[in-house]
């Protein structure tokens, strides 16, 4: 479920721990489906233990903390974390106990800043990597994630999506063309632009493509503002353990059957490529079709 907004808000909630030193890591044993960490917990740990919180970054969906050293001859490592269905990254009392996956103990010399650092995952399908600066860079740079969803350009969006013969909705899922953007945020930036989810990539004009790279920096920045959209059980929560806003301004997903907001027609739920997609069948139109009356 995490998606850009989400994980921008987590990251964005782990400030307060910049600038902290790792005293302790820990991996706390559980009967519940283990998560793939890389390399193994015991390796991981003794890596990182003793270095320093130096930023924390989004890479797409993926919390990047950057790990520094007081040795100058040794490299920055970077842990990446990525959340996936049920993942967070928490600075207070998770929602279970068995649920934690990691543990960073901090120690930052003052007592107003958090001293814990957690990652936690009802569903163990969330990845905990760390990586060199080249190991980074193979599985997060250019070479793996388009531009991201918060600066991508129409223009951008046209010359790796223009051509291809599918879906457009779909499409705008693929963490190679533009990075960030999942299945809720990609259904809202399309009811924005008036497009049928199910219209074909390579029919699209390069000024609808504009519009959507508009819609998608526009929603997903509007999104980031209001915390993310805490759905379905609110399994997402922020970094201090609060509810994302978002959802309340969601016009199409989620609302099936419901009346569109611009319109009063029933808000539609469609499968595309396994996933549920939701429109508005009087505001979303093809290319070269008529908007219905």
């Amino acid at each position: 479920m995490p998606e850009l907004p989400e994980v921008e808000t987590m990251c964005r909630g782990l400030d307060c721990v910049v600038g902290g030193r790792i005293v302790a890591v820990e991996f706390p044993r559980s009967r519940v489906r283990p998560l793939a960490i890389r390399p193994a917990p015991a390796t991981l740990g003794r890596r990182i233990a003793g270095r320093t919180l130096a930023a924390v970054r989004r890479r797409g969906k993926r919390v990047v903390l950057e790990l520094a050293t007081d040795d100058r001859s040794a490299d920055p490592l970077w842990l990446a974390i990525e959340p996936r269905m049920t993942g967070l990254m928490l600075v207070t009392e998770p929602p279970s106990s068995e649920h934690v996956r990691l543990v960073l103990e901090l120690d930052h010399g003052r007592r107003d800043r958090p001293r814990r650092v957690l990652f936690w995952d009802r569903r163990g399908l969330g990845t905990i990597t760390l990586y060199d600066r080249a190991g980074l860079e193979a599985a997060c740079g250019a070479g793996k994630l388009g531009p991201d969803g918060l600066e991508v350009t129409g223009i951008e969006l046209a010359a790796r999506l223009g051509q291809s013969r599918r879906a457009v909705k779909p499409a705008l899922l693929d963490q190679r063309a533009v990075a960030g953007i999942g299945n809720i945020y990609a259904a809202e930036i399309l009811f924005r632009v008036g497009i049928d989810p199910r219209s074909l990539c390579r029919r699209l004009s390069a000024e609808a493509w504009e519009r959507i790279a508009s819609a998608a920096r526009s929603v997903l920045a509007e999104a980031v503002r209001f915390e993310g959209s805490s759905i379905g059980d609110e399994t997402y929560r922020t970094a201090d353990n609060r509810v994302g806003r978002f959802q309340h301004r969601h016009r199409v997903y989620g609302r099936a059957d419901m009346p569109c907001h611009t319109c009063g027609q029933s808000i539609v739920r469609i499968v595309q490529a396994q996933r549920a997609t939701f429109f508005c069948p009087r505001c979303q139109t093809r290319p070269g079709s008529r908007r219905r009356p």
